[in-house]
């Protein structure tokens, strides 16, 4: 039997260096964004960058550089340019009128994979749900037919375009699939009141910081996990008993900088896993050099989904790929932020993949539980009183 090797789309990155993002920051961006880009199955051949104060409102980048990226383009048989922020509906046609390929913005890339990424049929109807929302505005490019009229006897009415009317479909789909959503909102919410009697933590993180990893090693399950942005989208529910003490461990979609309004809308529901949790481990990735950020984007993740005030404790995970001084302690070749070391909140130096400082967590942890037990049944004798 012959096998034939999906080919992967050549790909190039724009993106803006602005008074607001400078060239380090564009940079570290446009990594993440390659990272996306391969996750979603291209090949990215070459980066572009402009410093505007401001995007053009008309093709993003300036008309001299977007006459130099076609160039790149056609030379090179690119055949998807991805920019690094949201560009409306006018500004996608404008740019593939004159690249003549194939024209995404960081929204469009997240969407991708997680349509790829959604197993069940709870996050796919989430994900159509963010791609109808995300479509809605910007029809007037996706399709050149729709600005044409067309009527007739039982068909759309006299003189009705028909981006009006797949307005009209897109707005009635959508309808449909929030009151799927919800009524699969009630079915997941008569699940967690079952569940109310023991204490509930939930794995929360940047995306591929090793939650899953750290999931399958403190549950002893087999929950997927890959060095790939978006792993997991849909949540697990683990039992997990440690030295006789009983806790639910939730793993949950990992956020990320610049995350779709539309994304953060329809898995709220999915996220009611972290609202309703009695302890959150944060988890992050200390090999990364922009470590800093991403706890700052995971903590106003939190906030913005109402769980911001809930006890956490901060895992500090892949330290077993930090290269460093022999002589520097834990914490500064983990480039931990100051202000984490000063607030005095419990953290843990952990690899996962190699089962490194994972004991004393397991303690820690089991700590925290039989804490809340010991609260939430202050009358009940049960295994927290047989120390």
């Amino acid at each position: 039997m012959i096998e034939t090797a999906v080919k992967k789309e050549k790909a190039i990155l724009i993106g803006l260096i602005t008074p607001g993002q400078d060239e380090d920051k564009l940079k570290e961006y446009l990594d993440e964004l390659e990272f996306l880009a391969d996750t979603a199955g291209a090949e990215v051949v070459a980066r572009f960058s402009q410093r505007l104060t401001h995007p053009d409102s008309r093709t993003f980048v300036g008309r001299g550089k977007l006459l130099l990226i076609g160039t790149f383009v056609a030379t090179h048989n690119i055949d998807i340019a991805i920019f690094d922020d949201e560009l409306s509906g006018s500004q996608i046609r404008n740019i593939e009128k004159e690249l003549k390929c194939k024209v995404l913005d960081r929204n469009n890339l997240i969407l991708d994979i997680f349509a790829r990424r959604a197993r069940t049929a709870h996050a796919r109807t989430q994900v159509e749900l963010a791609q109808y929302e995300y479509m809605l505005p910007r029809l007037t490019r996706m399709w050149t037919h729709l600005e044409k009229q067309r009527g007739g006897i039982g068909l759309r009415g006299p003189g009705e375009k028909e981006i009006e009317t797949d307005r009209r479909v897109i707005r009635n789909r959508i309808a449909l699939l929030k009151k799927q959503l919800k009524e699969i909102d009630q079915i997941k919410q008569t699940q967690r009141k079952n569940r109310s009697a023991l204490v509930r933590v939930a794995l929360v993180g940047y995306t591929n910081v090793g939650k899953s990893t750290l999931m399958n090693l403190l549950s002893k399950s087999n929950v997927f996990a890959e060095n790939k942005l978006f792993a997991t989208l849909d949540t697990t529910v683990r039992r997990v008993v440690i030295d006789f003490t009983p806790f639910l461990l939730s793993d949950t979609v990992g956020f990320i900088r610049k995350l779709p309004h539309t994304l953060v809308e329809s898995f709220k529901s999915t996220l009611d896993e972290v609202r309703e949790a009695d302890i959150l481990l944060h988890v992050a990735d200390a090999s990364h050099p922009a470590l800093e950020d991403q706890l700052r984007v995971v903590n106003e993740t939190l906030t913005e989904i109402a769980a911001g005030e809930k006890e956490i404790i901060t895992v500090f995970n892949k330290i077993d790929l930090i290269s460093h001084d022999t002589n520097a302690s834990a914490e500064e070749a983990t480039f931990l932020p100051r202000y984490l070391l000063e607030s005095h909140q419990p953290y843990f130096l952990i690899s996962a993949v190699r089962k490194e400082g994972t004991d004393e967590l397991r303690q820690a942890l089991m700590e925290k539980v039989r804490e809340i037990y010991r609260k939430r049944y202050p009358h009940k004798v049960s295994f927290i009183d047989l120390e």
